[in-house]
């Protein structure tokens, strides 16, 4: 039994006691004692900030040497070949190849001295997306899993969402209720994978099960073929279902909405157009969009695939959203999120490229009741390990929740009973508050 559940004879919690103290324990009326707490319960509730986030997933360890944390005074092989610039932000130096991220950095934070200790691409993309170092015994939901799970959502929204299928996306033990609703892209056409109908079925017939068994792709046909369609899908179908009848989410994939000038600023790109997208989505009301951009593993001619491919399109992009966030009035109430798995080594190798390297890594963050212009915490002269203000992938993922209005430390159930914290080591780290 917890501290905080001990109570006398008179059924004072022992939390009360020591909140109030001995001397002014005695002294208080009914009335007072209540309201005191009150009072503090609505202290201890976790103030909501932000409504949804926006995770712009970089894919194979992007190079944060090279990006967000350069280091010009370190020795040839390990610094970078980019000159930093000034920023926005004071004081705040970034890459060369990222200069329209330059113009909006006083609306975003970055994190220097995030590390963990997982080089692998599989592990380590599990600790960052879910929050929790991988363990053989449990698998965790993603952040977007949980965030499905405790947040409301309208009928005909999905949820959480995911663009170009990264993978990162599973509801662990939530089940599959909570698994991403993932988002297709086929030229400049979007939707929602295996939940559109064929041309021959209307929204008329969707009750009519033999009509709806013929009418849906094979995966949904091969869910139940005995049982009543409506009543035997999960609840994850059943949201399917909802989004079928909706246009909410069919109007957010229709980008000609937007001025041109909008569509230009994010880019003609997959991911541009993506992004563009899980803006809109979020604007229907879903609460956690992924959106991937890939290639950040970049073993071998690293800073040809950062200049010449990688920056500028993650440069036009999320330099766009932030912005069109902020003068849409969206972006307090939104998370910007752009990370990867890991960092890669500070020493260049053989083949021009950088490594794995986990025990430093830079994210970006902005919006939704975090600091702007503002950078955590910092790494050694070579950019090897956090030097100031450490934190790790749970830290970062108990933040975000608590912005969310979301207690990180809120316990759920997995499907055997076990009772299982959101974030069990992740702390909320302070300074990033706003």
């Amino acid at each position: 039994m917890s501290g905080s559940s001990i109570t006398d004879c008179e059924g004072f919690h022992r939390r009360d006691f020591l909140t109030i103290g001995a001397g002014g324990l005695f002294g208080l009326t009914l009335s007072q004692l209540l309201h005191l707490q009150a009072q503090a319960a609505a202290d201890e509730k976790v103030k909501k900030r932000a409504n949804a986030v926006l995770m712009l997933w970089l894919g194979g360890g992007p190079s944060h040497q090279d990006m967000w944390d350069l280091k010009p005074e370190a020795s040839e092989g390990i610094r970078s070949l980019f000159q930093p610039i000034p920023t926005k932000a004071d004081g705040v130096y970034i890459s060369e190849h990222l200069p329209k991220t330059a113009q909006a950095a006083d609306k975003i934070a970055i994190v220097r001295s995030l590390s963990h200790t997982i080089p692998a691409h599989g592990p380590a993309s599990v600790f960052m997306t879910t929050g929790n170092k991988p363990t053989p015994t449990l698998s965790y939901p993603s952040m977007g899993s949980l965030a499905a799970k405790l947040m409301t959502v309208e009928k005909g929204v999905p949820p959480y969402v995911s663009f170009n299928n990264n993978n990162q996306g599973s509801s662990g033990y939530l089940g599959t209720a909570y698994n991403p609703f993932i988002i297709e892209s086929s030229g400049s056409s979007m939707r929602v994978r295996n939940i559109q109908l064929p041309s021959s079925i209307t929204l008329d017939t969707l009750e009519k099960r033999d009509k709806l068994i013929k009418g849906f792709d094979e995966t949904f046909r091969s869910l139940d073929r005995s049982a009543d369609l409506i009543d035997g899908l999960d609840a994850f179908h059943k949201q399917a279902l909802e989004i079928l009848r909706s246009d909410k989410t069919k109007k957010a994939f229709d980008l000609d909405q937007e001025r041109a000038t909008v569509r230009e600023r994010y880019g003609s790109t997959q991911f541009g157009r993506g992004v563009l997208a899980a803006r809109r989505l979020v604007e229907a009301g879903v609460r956690f969009a992924t959106i991937s951009l890939g290639g950040w593993d970049t073993h071998g001619k690293n800073f040809d695939e950062l200049s010449k491919k990688l920056l500028p399109s993650l440069d036009q992009t999320l330099s766009a959203l932030v912005e069109d966030l902020n003068n849409r009035g969206l972006l307090d109430s939104t998370i910007v999120y752009c990370a990867g798995e890991f960092g890669r080594t500070p020493k260049i190798n053989k083949n021009a490229g950088r490594d794995h390297w986990a025990r430093s890594m830079a994210v970006v963050l902005a919006g939704g009741g975090l600091k702007r212009g503002y950078v955590h915490g910092s790494t050694d002269a070579q950019g090897m390990v956090p030097a100031n203000d450490p934190c790790t992938p749970d830290d970062v993922a108990a933040t975000i929740f608590h912005c969310l209005g979301i207690d990180p430390h809120t316990e759920l159930t997995t499907s055997t009973g076990r009772p299982i914290q959101l974030f069990r080591e992740g702390r909320v780290i302070e300074k990033l508050i706003a």
